[in-house]
Order: C-alpha cells, then sequence, then structure tokens
C-alpha cells in the first residue's frame, strides 16, 4: 500500500484510497499531508506547554491551523508547498522549544516523536512521510477516536482560516 486516505466520500470502494486517492491525489501528496499532520502535532505539544505556562505562541498557533487547513479534503495538491511547510514547521517548533527553555520552562524527559524528529532535505521528508501514516496505529477504535479529532480540528481550521481573513481572532480556538 502506497498511501492510505479515507478523508472524503470519494474514497475507492467507501475504505479508503490506497494507491492513488479517486480524487486526483498522489500517493507523494497523501503521504506529506499525513507528515504535514504529524508535524502540527510535535508543534501543538510545545504550543500547549507554552500556554500553559503563558508563553507568548502565537506563530505556533497560526502554524497548525494553517497545516491543518492545507490537508483539509481537495484543498491543497502541491507537494512542494507542503513540504515547504512542514520545513517551517520545525524550525516554529524548534524555536518555541527553545524559547520555553530560555523562560526555564521544564520540559518533560519523554517527548514524543512528533516533537523530536528531524529532517532537512526533500528527500528526507519524503521518506519520513512513508512512516507516520495514520494505519501505523494498530487498534482500530484509538486510531478511529484520534482521526475523529484530527477531522475535527480540520473543520475548525477551515472555520477559522475564514473567520481570521475576515478579521475575527479567538485565541481560545487556537487553546483548543
Amino acid at each position: 500500500m502506497s498511501m492510505f486516505c479515507y478523508q472524503c466520500q470519494e474514497t475507492a470502494k467507501g475504505s479508503g484510497c490506497t494507491l492513488k486517492g479517486v480524487c486526483g491525489k498522489s500517493d507523494t501528496v497523501a503521504n506529506l499531508q499525513d507528515l504535514l499532520v504529524y508535524t502540527a502535532k510535535g508543534v501543538s505539544f510545545f504550543a500547549h506547554i507554552a500556554t500553559e505556562t503563558n508563553v507568548e505562541c502565537a506563530e505556533a498557533d497560526r502554524y497548525v491551523f494553517d497545516a491543518m487547513f492545507i490537508t483539509i479534503t481537495n484543498a491543497n495538491f502541491d507537494d512542494a508547498r507542503i513540504i515547504e511547510k512542514i520545513k517551517e514547521g520545525l524550525q516554529i517548533r524548534n524555536a518555541l522549544r527553545l524559547q520555553l527553555l530560555d523562560k526555564g520552562i521544564e520540559l518533560p524527559t519523554d517527548l514524543p516523536a512528533q516533537a523530536t524528529w528531524t529532517g532537512e532535505s526533500d528527500e528526507q521528508l519524503l521518506a519520513r512521510s512513508l512512516l507516520v501514516s495514520i494505519l501505523n496505529e494498530s487498534n482500530e477504535d484509538i486510531r478511529s477516536l484520534k482521526e475523529l479529532l484530527v477531522y475535527g480540528i480540520k473543520g475548525m481550521a477551515a472555520y477559522t482560516e475564514h473567520a481570521n481573513n475576515l478579521g475575527y481572532i479567538n485565541k481560545a480556538i487556537f487553546a483548543f
């Protein structure tokens, strides 16, 4: 299986696209979108700590919603743009981590992989994208619950993007 995507009603046989999306999404884009969500989870890890300790993290908040918006159904199939966004996320994540440490905030010693993985070249990111499929969670119940949250956040990101474009910003939404 070169990809797995089941986020729209058009999925192959109603169970998910595994070679190429019925919508035209390539396996590369599907895998990079998974890595973008994975990266956003790493940024969110440190943004949550920042919020809890009253450290400003507006750039991280905005990044997470932008990243999630990119992955909504049929919104962006530009692998170069997705790679660019992943690299941006790694920079934001690492900068926020350092900012927290500089402020003397103690971080957990058992950081999740999303908060620590590295990659610089496009090739490294493409290779990593093959390792973060949503199917890596073997327990179907846990996988389903995780994905339910991800799709809910994608929906929030879409509405937040449009509201922000109209000048409405609510920090409570980012804190979610």
